[in-house]
């Protein structure tokens, strides 16, 4: 789609989000019932950051050095065609948005934690959520407001995926007062 490659590798990113989260998955599977969501035989909150974190991880990796070379390649500083910032900043503002503000409590007491997970794989599965995630980072990632466009200006691939990740971050927090608010 080469008239909107940054809302395609967007809906990449949904994509990747959903599918990172190994309750979301469970959730997926018709009939499982799940009182407290286990993953290979672990709580479930246990593992639940850890794909997306790893996920993160990869995109963030992989998208700097290839967007790197493909640029130097193509001669631009920021190919429209290189779409893995887009998949990267809309899997960002997903799971973001979901992070517990006390994560590491969040993690001990098992109760509290599976709940958490639950609710995170539920909301990955919410089309309301998904939909408002993707506007606000599309919203964010055209618009640039300070700091984004001068993140733009570092060199090679970290200019074209740090700008996403910027807007990541502020589409997360708008995300994260919806759902405080109520709206997603």
């Amino acid at each position: 789609m080469p008239k909107i490659p940054g809302t395609v590798g967007s809906l990449a990113g949904i994509a990747v989000a959903v599918l990172s989260d190994p309750v979301s998955l469970l959730l997926l599977i018709p009939g499982l019932g799940m009182d407290t969501p286990m993953v290979f035989g672990h709580p479930a909150p246990a593992l639940f950051l850890l794909p997306s974190l790893i996920a993160l991880l990869l995109l963030a990796l992989a998208g700097t050095w290839s967007a790197t070379r493909v640029a130097a390649y193509a001669g631009a500083s920021d190919p429209q065609y290189v779409v893995i910032d887009e998949v990267s900043g809309q899997h960002l503002t997903l799971v973001l948005a979901l992070m517990p503000v006390g994560l590491p409590t969040h993690l001990i007491q098992p109760a509290v934690a599976s709940n958490f997970a639950l609710y995170s794989a539920l909301s990955l599965l919410n089309w309301k959520y998904l939909l408002a995630g993707f506007i606000l980072f599309r919203v964010f990632d055209i618009w640039k407001p300070y700091p984004v466009r001068q993140l733009e200006k570092l060199p090679g691939g970290w200019g074209i995926m740090a700008d996403d990740w910027m807007a990541a971050v502020y589409a997360a927090a708008v995300l994260r007062l919806a759902i405080q608010l109520g709206l997603v």
